[in-house]
């Protein structure tokens, strides 16, 4: 076995073998996350200022105490946190499947990790596959 390959392309080619797509994108998700410097959702701890990076897996208008508020999911292989944009409708590039980096303080409400108002950095979806 060659020693230039990194063990992370060795357990995503025989997850492959497998065929279990999920892992293999949080595999991705989470090699990519590191190599740009972006701590892991579930290694995060309440108030917290933190970098992310993940993929958006939902996004909804949900207005927060007659405030207009645009929510995400972002996903990063080894959780989720909720994204929360207060006073916006919708923001020019967000959508399922956008790919980003996330900055800001995280915390914690009702069990659910969430972010206020983060700075954004959208970024071209890495190689799933």
């Amino acid at each position: 076995m060659g020693s230039d390959k990194p063990a992370g392309l060795w357990k995503r080619a025989f997850r492959g073998l497998a065929g279990d797509r999920d892992e293999q994108d949080a595999e991705v998700l989470k090699d990519y996350a590191s190599g740009c410097g972006a701590r892991s959702i579930t290694g995060c701890r309440d108030r917290e200022m933190v970098t992310l990076y993940g993929t958006l897996r939902t996004i909804t208008f949900s207005p927060r105490g007659g405030v207009p508020a645009l929510e995400g999911e972002l996903y990063d292989g080894t959780g989720t946190v909720k994204l929360i944009w207060l006073g916006r409708r919708k923001i020019a590039g967000i959508h399922p499947g956008s790919e980003l980096i996330a900055s800001g303080r995280i915390g914690v409400v009702d069990g659910d990790r969430v972010m206020f108002n983060p700075r954004y950095e959208l970024r071209p979806a890495a190689a799933h596959g």
